[in-house]
């Protein structure tokens, strides 16, 4: 009888020893292929994460090699012009070839390099200008620093009251056309200007619509006729806030209706253009 008590007793001892082994299996399995999981993830961003590295070291030693190559060449130095930006030799050259042909009182105004630079790009877009554009009496062309600023009275575009644009105005968009579609620099804002004179028709609500309209219409024709690419383009109107003379006159009320062609060079761009060429 002591014998089978003993027997059931081991028995008990030994199922039990199986449960727990089998629980203790189980977990050990599962930790197991939480892990395999865990390290396949990791395997796969560590691949992700040397790829990328691969591309930014393969995009530094590119960049390096550029900088060396511009190194070695003497023409193609790069300094720095006082804290505008770094150009080439080849460029500042350029740049010295164009203020030469400055006129001189212009250039003793030239207090700073920026303000040399600001000269070297106005003369840049003036001297594109056709002669026969220059000279026109209903043209008027100004330079404030970098901003050329080209206006146009209202009769050689527009008639009376009107924002559609005359065949008169071909041949002087034309030549506008030509010198922004030369220069890879350039934004272009077409301002409209009017005088102050009341206007109110069932297509126009007030001189701020006319100025706007003027403005809008030039630039479609500019980008729809002469082939300008409309992202260089800004179209806006002042109405007869801005005017260039007393509004006491027939005459100077005519002054003051123009449309103004604002030209804005990008430094930036505007010294790459130089290095190129």
């Amino acid at each position: 009888m002591k014998n089978v008590f003993t027997l059931i007793v081991l028995s008990g001892a030994l199922m039990t020893t199986s449960c727990v082994s089998k629980k203790k299996y189980l977990a050990l399995e599962e930790d197991l292929n939480n892990t395999r999981s865990t390290l396949q993830k990791t395997t796969v961003e560590k691949e992700e994460l040397e790829s990328k590295f691969a591309k930014i070291e393969a995009r530094v030693a590119d960049y390096n090699a550029k900088i060396n190559s511009l190194r070695d060449s003497n023409d193609e130095k790069m300094v720095m012009v006082d804290n505008l930006a770094v150009i080439s030799n080849n460029t500042k050259e350029k740049m010295k070839e164009t203020l030469a042909q400055v006129d001189p009182e212009k250039l003793q105004g030239a207090r700073t390099l920026e303000d040399s630079m600001n000269l070297a790009v106005s003369h840049n877009l003036k001297s594109s200008l056709d002669d026969s554009l220059k000279e026109d009496e209903d043209i008027s062309i100004d330079i404030d620093n970098t901003v050329v600023m080209i206006s146009i009275s209202d009769k050689m575009l527009f008639n009376s009251g009107s924002y559609r644009v005359s065949n008169k105005a071909n041949d002087v968009l034309n030549k506008l056309a030509q010198v922004i579609n030369s220069e890879p620099s350039l934004d272009v804002m077409i301002e409209g200007h009017t005088d102050p004179r009341t206007i109110s028709t069932p297509a126009l609500e007030d001189n701020w619509d006319l100025s706007v309209k003027r403005a809008t219409s030039i630039t479609r024709l500019l980008q729809n006729k002469y082939n300008v690419d409309p992202s260089k383009l800004i179209a806006s109107g002042r109405s007869s806030y801005q005017p260039l003379v007393e509004n006491d006159s027939e005459e100077n009320m005519a002054i003051n209706r123009r449309t103004r062609i604002v030209l804005l060079p990008n430094l930036d761009k505007f010294f790459a253009m130089l290095s190129s060429n």
